[in-house]
């Protein structure tokens, strides 16, 4: 199974920005990022297919977050703009066997221990 170890995660203010690495043991195929905040379930945020050309995002993030990946160096990220209080939160990278984008934490096999991202106001 892929292991995966995320990074970049850090205290930022509201309005500023972060951007997330995963970097993978091996070959994936859709990879995604989901978030979990203290008392709330994992949730979907992004992922993306395995050529890249194929992206999703919830849509409490569309518009300031963007998922990419470069395959040579195994590694996805998140880039992540205009940064709320309520993005505060664990985040993960997960990879699916999926050859098609999906966005529900079922359909990912492997899992990142997460970093964590806070947002002050």
């Amino acid at each position: 199974q892929v292991q995966l170890v995320e990074s970049g995660g850090g205290l930022v203010q509201a309005g500023g920005s972060l951007r997330l690495s995963c970097a993978a043991s091996g070959g994936t195929f859709t990879m995604g990022w989901f978030r979990q905040a203290p008392g709330k379930e994992r949730e979907f945020v992004a992922s993306i297919s395995w050529r890249g050309g194929s992206t999703r995002y919830a849509d409490s993030v569309k518009g300031r977050f963007t998922i990419s990946r470069d395959n040579i160096k195994k590694s996805l990220y998140l880039q992540m703009n205009s940064l709320k209080p309520e993005d505060t939160a664990v985040y993960y990278c997960a990879a699916s066997n999926s050859r098609v984008v999906v966005t529900t934490t079922p359909a990912y096999d492997a899992w990142g221990q997460g970093t964590q991202v806070t947002v002050s106001s």
